[in-house]
């Protein structure tokens, strides 16, 4: 499959949504911390344009020859000191997020977003060293993607709960 990637632009606004929705209703089927795709998904947006603008970063939109937009990135720069990292592990690029629509999919887009969001952040502080992205473990297919991606796992979080499932 050809695609092009390119910046996002306003008339992305409604597929955006869509592509968030569909992202929260995944996660929301494989671990019971998600809430439904909607309302929710527009809250997280709000959130996202504002983290992009203050932090260097970019949405991506990837589409076919004939214009059919396939899949999104978006990634920023994190810059959170901790006196007990070294500089280049506490400021580095975060992609927050990836969609890629079924149909293309195993088509190497993931890796091509992914390669085109490090480019830009780079590009936007050459001191950066890093991209990090967080996945859900039971995310399997997600985190197949990041390691064919060339990521490797940085730190594993685990959970237990503390009393009974809230519904």
């Amino acid at each position: 499959m050809d695609f092009v990637i390119r910046p996002y632009t306003p008339a992305d606004r409604d597929w955006v949504l869509e592509c968030e929705v569909a992202l929260q209703e995944h996660e929301r089927a494989i671990h019971d911390t998600r809430l439904p795709g909607l309302p929710h998904s527009r809250d997280y947006l709000a959130l996202l344009w504002d983290v992009l603008a203050e932090n260097n970063g970019i949405m991506l939109i990837a589409e076919t020859a004939e214009g059919e937009r396939v899949g999104l990135v978006a990634g920023h720069v994190v810059d959170e000191p901790w006196p007990v990292e070294t500089r280049d592990s506490t400021r580095y690029g975060y992609v927050s997020d990836i969609y890629i629509r079924p149909e293309a999919r195993s088509a190497g887009l993931a890796k091509a977003l992914l390669d085109a969001s490090a480019a830009h952040l780079h590009q936007s502080d050459p001191t950066l060293t890093r991209l990090r992205v967080n996945v859900l473990a039971v995310n399997t297919i997600a985190c197949r993607a990041y390691e064919k991606a060339g990521f490797t796992p940085y730190e594993v979080m685990y959970e237990r709960r503390l009393g009974p499932i809230r519904s």
